[in-house]
């Protein structure tokens, strides 16, 4: 069976930092494709961050709200990370990891990732 599972998150002041991370198990394959998305209570859900990792290099995507603070990396073909420094107000949202086999391709455009993470509350207050 196929999962992915997140850990990570939860409360913190603004300007703090929190880590996500996400593993995928059940496929032996590589992912190559690995997003975070946010949704907020009354507003449709957004992609935050996303990687594309290939034999020709990683190609990542950051939403303009947190391009330059928050990172996403891989540890390894099955474990993608969100590193979230300097966290504002804003950033407040459940995060859900996604996941899928092979490279991005049209999922640069949709949110048809077949496979989702249990979703993480990050809540930032002053």
């Amino acid at each position: 069976q196929v999962r992915l599972v997140q850990s990570g998150g939860g409360p913190v002041q603004v300007g703090g930092f929190l880590r996500l991370s996400c593993e995928a198990s059940g496929y032996t394959g590589s992912w190559h494709c690995m997003a975070w998305y946010r949704q907020v209570t009354g507003k449709e859900r957004e992609r935050v961050a996303m990687i594309d990792t290939s034999d020709d290099g990683d190609v990542r995507y950051y939403h303009d709200s947190v391009k330059g603070r928050f990172a996403i990396s891989k540890d390894s073909d099955k474990k993608v990370n969100l590193q979230m420094p300097n966290l504002k107000s804003e950033d407040t949202g459940m995060y859900y990891c996604a996941a899928d086999f092979g490279n991005c391709g049209s999922l640069w455009s949709t949110a048809k990732f077949r496979y989702w993470g249990q979703g993480a509350q990050v809540t930032v207050s002053s």
